[in-house]
């Protein structure tokens, strides 16, 4: 690729210290390079940036864009696609659906056109891996990867009851691999697999052992957190808590930040696991938020992902089906479920938000802008709406303007219940995010959390991933429609329509571990589930945009 150009952009790149400065990138073959030695001669292509905002494209480090629950999230609301406006067949584009769950090919477009480049879905099944690798080779546009779901493994609980540290490393080194997964997954560890065996109950307390494993909630976490550490993969253990959704499950979130005992550990969507009051009294619902941020401010090994919700229809779709059952008690909507044999389940529930008209919705809106305005440390808490559980990504714009204009924020409060004042701080945050630090919660600090070291920044050897926004007073306008946006270094949108049928990177890991192990994880493989073991492994070749991102010490 041709060297090309951007000059005189205002530059938001935290991860380089760089604060709206007016800068020139320079790109050749994808990649952000040094200020040639001929820059001042150069007449080559370029892209005059003056006056325009510039950062790096967006990251959404937890949602779900593939796998088969979103397939049927799909299948069971095609009232959401029929509301929604249709992407159509142009020379750049394939068609597609729209609405909270779209298509593959909208799913890539439409993150493209608010300025985001990559995307990684944060829960599938290790049997699912080939299908889900298949839909993501679907998604233009964006790099990807994704989460294995290991939290309720019966391999991983066994030998995590027999303390056998090695094999549960060498099974979970082997597993990523095989699936080409990205990191440890877990979800409502344990939980999930009593509701599964007994009589769909779930666990409730974290030192209470699981129905016939003989292992804790809290030693899942601590060790496979300990195994994330051993085997340095780039992100820690990615943890989705028990007990979500449920009034005084704040309890249940410190007491998982603690069982890591100081091992790294990731905290998903965490506006759901924030809540105080009785779980038997609906009515005392309302916000724990300061209590954990005051814990996670004072640990350094801890990062968070927000989960915020947006006003409307959505669908709720996660592999903690406890918790999907527990919502169609309460909403009696249609509702899936699936078993995956010995690894995990899912649930997938259409759900409404109306924080205007409910309290309880209102509480879990102040709830997620006060993780964000709460926090001084803008490189531990990340911008998600766990898409679609809270809303879809494309809503991210309007949790920006939230986020950056205090009035905007009192206009929408003022509409919703006056209780909620009683229940959250939100009223009382005076904090307004400045582009620098939006660019830090979009781009920065969650390349930094997934420990992708040429993501989220624009210095030399960084995926000239790159967004331009005009800037504007409303910055949720500013946000929802990018002037320009390069996947690297190829222009992919211009003034909100895609230019280019760019396709991306999957990014896996390929953690060392003791080949020794092999023979006894094929044993056992074999005796336990429907499929070979020969048949499991995905094979590198198979995927031909794939990155194996290193394991290496910190």
């Amino acid at each position: 690729m041709s060297l090309f150009r951007i000059k005189n952009g205002t530059v938001y790149d935290p991860a380089n210290g760089v604060n709206g400065e007016v800068r020139d990138l320079w790109i050749q073959d994808g990649k952000i390079i040094d200020r040639p030695l001929d820059a001042d001669s150069f007449t080559g292509k370029t892209l005059d940036a003056s006056g325009y905002t510039v950062m790096p494209g967006g990251i959404d480090m937890h949602c779900h864009i593939a796998g088969p629950k979103v397939n049927a999230g799909r299948k069971m609301t095609p009232e959401m696609k029929r509301q929604a406006a249709p992407v159509f067949r142009t020379e750049q584009t394939r068609s597609g659906t729209g609405g909270v769950v779209p298509s593959t090919f909208a799913t890539g477009y439409l993150f493209a056109s608010i300025g985001y480049t990559t995307a990684m879905d944060a829960a599938i099944p290790g049997l699912h891996a080939r299908h889900a690798h298949e839909e993501l080779q679907d998604t233009p546009i964006l790099d990807k990867g994704f989460y294995l779901l290991f939290g309720n493994n019966h391999f991983v609980m066994k030998h995590l009851r027999n303390q056998d540290q090695n094999a549960l490393d060498s099974y979970c080194a082997w597993l990523l691999e095989s699936a080409k997964g990205y990191t440890i997954k877990i979800v409502n560890p344990g939980g999930v697999e009593d509701w599964k065996q007994i009589s769909r109950k779930s666990m409730w307390e974290l030192d209470a052992p699981v129905e016939g494993f003989g292992v804790t909630p809290r030693q899942i976490v601590r060790g496979l957190a300990g195994t994330a550490d051993r085997l340095e993969l780039p992100h820690s253990v990615h943890i989705h808590c028990n007990n979500l959704g449920i009034p005084g499950n704040w309890e249940t979130t410190l007491n998982t930040m603690e069982s890591l005992e100081g091992h790294r550990g990731h905290l998903a969507h965490v506006q759901f696991h924030s809540y105080d009051g009785d779980p038997n009294d609906p009515s005392s619902f309302s916000s724990a938020t300061q209590k954990l941020v005051d814990y996670v401010q004072s640990h350094e090994n801890i990062t968070v992902d927000v989960g915020h919700i947006n006003p409307g229809l959505t669908l709720s779709m996660t592999g903690d089906t406890p918790f999907s059952q527990f919502l169609h008690s309460i909403n009696r909507n249609k509702w899936y479920t699936a078993d995956c044999e010995l690894e995990s389940s899912c649930g997938v529930i259409p759900i409404e938000y109306r924080p205007q008209r409910s309290l309880i919705h209102a509480v879990q809106w102040a709830i997620a802008l006060e993780w964000y305005l709460l926090m001084e440390d803008p490189w531990r808490v990340v911008m998600t709406s766990d898409h679609p559980n809270g809303g879809a990504f494309y809503h991210y714009p309007e949790i920006i303007y939230l986020l950056m204009d205090k009035s905007f924020r009192d206009e929408f409060l003022s509409q919703m219940p006056e209780a909620i004042r009683e229940r959250s701080v939100l009223a009382d945050l005076t904090r307004e995010y400045s582009l620098y630090e939006i660019a830090i919660i979009t781009r920065a600090a969650p390349a930094r959390v997934l420990g992708m070291k040429d993501k989220g920044h624009l210095g030399t050897g960084a995926h000239a991933d790159i967004t331009i926004y005009s800037p504007q007073q409303n910055r949720q306008e500013m946000f929802e429609r990018p002037r320009w946006v390069f996947k690297d270094g190829e222009m992919v949108v211009a003034d909100g329509e895609i230019q280019a049928h760019h396709f991306g990177r999957t990014f896996f890991t390929a953690p060392e571990f003791d080949q020794e192990f092999l023979p006894q994880i094929k044993d056992w493989f074999n005796d336990n589930y429907s499929i070979r073991f020969g048949n499991y492994q995905i094979d590198e070749g198979e995927l031909p945009l794939a990155e194996k991102i290193a394991c290496t010490p910190e």
